[in-house]
């Protein structure tokens, strides 16, 4: 009689845990449903709601990614009312020499040469001419050049027509700072290869001779 009272009582609880499980199973299919199929547009996806058929919203004007702000304008431009600066925004020293070497060497050296004379595999091989920052044309450009053109690339004539893009921005992939880490490193390089005797300080001319 215990041994038959035992297995309904084993055979009840095995019910009830099964019911349990399926009852949260069904409340997971439903949950789930509710949120795949309730009513959205996919990416692209046009809508007559809105007057030019886009179901993707543009951003409201004047929206700035969070840690976007720009509030130092020749930090972000590089031009001083309209004209390219001459100028660092910040101290140069020599860990941000150190950080322009390097990016200088993975974004820039590929084309311009480790020297920057525009002597690389890019130019025996390609169909661009990479400058050479030695020339007089670049010795006697601001600084600010160089941060500009590394923000917006190089257009050779008129890009409406028939000019073409020889050089592309590198504004998604170098951050701000370290754009002018790389302006900085070229103008380093630039006096290293053109510098004089008159450059080396008073204390220290006595030791190139050895």
């Amino acid at each position: 009689m215990q041994t038959l009272r035992s297995r309904r009582f084993a055979t009840l609880a095995r019910l009830v845990r099964y019911g349990w499980v399926g009852l949260f199973a069904l409340l997971l299919a439903a949950c789930h449903t509710d949120m795949y199929s309730q009513p959205k547009f996919q990416t692209y996806e046009p809508s007559s709601f809105f007057a030019d058929g886009r179901s993707s919203r543009p951003n409201v004007p004047g929206t700035v990614a969070v840690g976007q702000v720009q509030t130092d304008t020749y930090l972000y431009t590089g031009m001083i009312d309209g004209q390219l600066g001459d100028v660092m925004p910040f101290p140069v020293t020599a860990d941000l020499l150190a950080r322009g070497q390097q990016q200088f060497t993975i974004y820039c050296s590929v084309c311009h040469g480790v020297a920057g004379f525009g002597q690389s595999m890019v130019a025996e091989r390609g169909a661009i001419v990479p400058a050479n920052f030695h020339q007089q044309r670049l010795l006697d450009a601001p600084i600010g050049h160089f941060f500009d053109v590394i923000t917006n690339g190089v257009y050779r004539g008129d890009p409406n027509n028939g000019g073409y893009q020889s050089m592309f921005s590198y504004a998604s992939r170098v951050k701000p700072e370290d754009r002018w880490a790389i302006a900085a490193y070229i103008r380093a390089l630039q006096l290293s290869q053109n510098a004089t005797v008159d450059d080396v300080p008073p204390e220290a001319r006595a030791q190139l001779g050895r």
